[in-house]
């Protein structure tokens, strides 16, 4: 058990450093950067160590207030796994059920918020439930009112705690986060979060990546327009295109210059399927497709990191993409700071320990 949870913050880690530096990068432009600097297909994390005529060339600098650091967090500039929404998030619902318990409400997760996460740490649909929160707009009234970003992809990258502490049971771990994303999110937002966390809670028992995003589907409204979108690229898969041509057919979908576009919950989740379906359980190639496809490029790496991770367990993760974390992760959130990864994970394990609605078999395992 603890191989699997350990993995899966790892894995959600080694996806997210890599595509944090170039989130809200154009696909071209992210591509032809690549190209540039032999790394595509994407096989390294990326680093501004390159030549002066390509950081001129990309507009690439260093130095930039990124959450709590003030770099650009391109490989070379990290000793750890550096601070992100995606991550602080994950620390945060952990935080959540060490204090509330696996009943917790809606305004249990508020009251967290308010207490332990600062408002310039949290984006759009988080923030303006935040700001609606302070001005005692309770729940669910606090994820619509003037709320014009409550179906992006914020709830949907809050999942994986509520995956990880119900490993095996689906339905119990898209319940947690539809009581989480109900904060800040309305229909299709909410339903990504929940997706995401039943596909966490089929990972940890499931080795089949197309079986995993359909348990996750199986706990969403058949007729979403999440399900429909994630239904076809499970069709393009079985068409046997190129996962190059299945991106071509999100970005004609979704134009990624429109910010609602790029950040919505249903463009993304996408290439979240894409990442996984294409990548054939291979945790490299998995994570290089998601953030190559552009768009969210690190809230995509990380969920699709997340996932594999819990599959394939720590042990079996490449030590090139986790050897640069040092176990190592630094949060906003109240009384973390700079923790231990494997804490982390010993304390998440203890979490699933201790859930009523997790049968475990022996102590090693769900």
């Amino acid at each position: 058990m603890f191989d699997k949870i350990y993995g899966a913050w790892l894995g959600r880690s080694a996806g997210c450093l890599l595509g944090q530096p170039v989130e809200g990068w154009k696909r071209e432009r992210l591509t032809r950067f690549l190209k540039d600097t032999n790394n595509y297909p994407l096989h390294a994390y990326m680093s501004s160590d390159v030549p002066q005529h390509i950081l001129d060339k990309y507009q690439i600098k260093n130095r930039g207030q990124v959450y709590g650091s003030s770099y650009i967090n391109w490989i070379n500039n990290v000793k750890h796994m550096i601070e992100d929404d995606d991550m602080n998030y994950t620390i945060i619902g952990l935080a959540i059920l060490e204090k509330y318990g696996f009943d917790f409400s809606p305004n249990d997760v508020a009251e967290s918020w308010l207490m332990n996460l600062p408002l310039l740490h949290v984006c759009t649909a988080e923030r303006v439930a935040y700001k609606n929160l302070v001005n005692l707009i309770e729940p669910p009234l606090s994820a619509s009112h003037r709320n014009v970003y409550r179906e992006w992809i914020g709830a949907q990258i809050r999942a994986d705690l509520f995956g990880y502490a119900n490993p095996g049971n689906t339905e119990k771990a898209a319940e947690m986060a539809w009581r989480d994303a109900s904060i800040s999110h309305i229909k299709n937002g909410i339903y990504g979060e929940m997706w995401v966390a039943a596909m966490l809670a089929a990972a940890a028992v499931q080795d089949d990546v197309e079986q995993v995003i359909l348990a996750g589907l199986a706990e969403i409204p058949e007729k979403s327009r999440l399900a429909r979108d994630v239904q076809r690229v499970i069709e393009w898969k079985k068409e046997g295109i190129s996962w190059e041509e299945a991106s071509n057919r999100i970005h004609e979908q979704y134009d990624e210059n429109k910010p609602h576009h790029w950040c919505h919950t249903i463009s993304n989740a996408m290439i979240v399927a894409l990442g996984l379906l294409f990548g054939d359980r291979d945790f490299e190639k998995s994570i290089s497709i998601a953030v190559t496809c552009a768009f969210d490029t690190d809230c995509n790496g990380a969920t699709v990191g997340s996932i594999l991770g819990m599959m394939h367990g720590a042990k079996a993760l490449p030590e090139k993409w986790i050897a640069p974390l040092n176990d190592l992760i630094k949060s906003g959130v109240d009384g973390f700071g700079l923790v231990n990864i494997s804490e982390l994970a010993e304390r998440t394990v203890k979490l699933v320990r201790s859930n009523p609605y997790v049968k475990i078999r022996g102590k090693s395992g769900c």
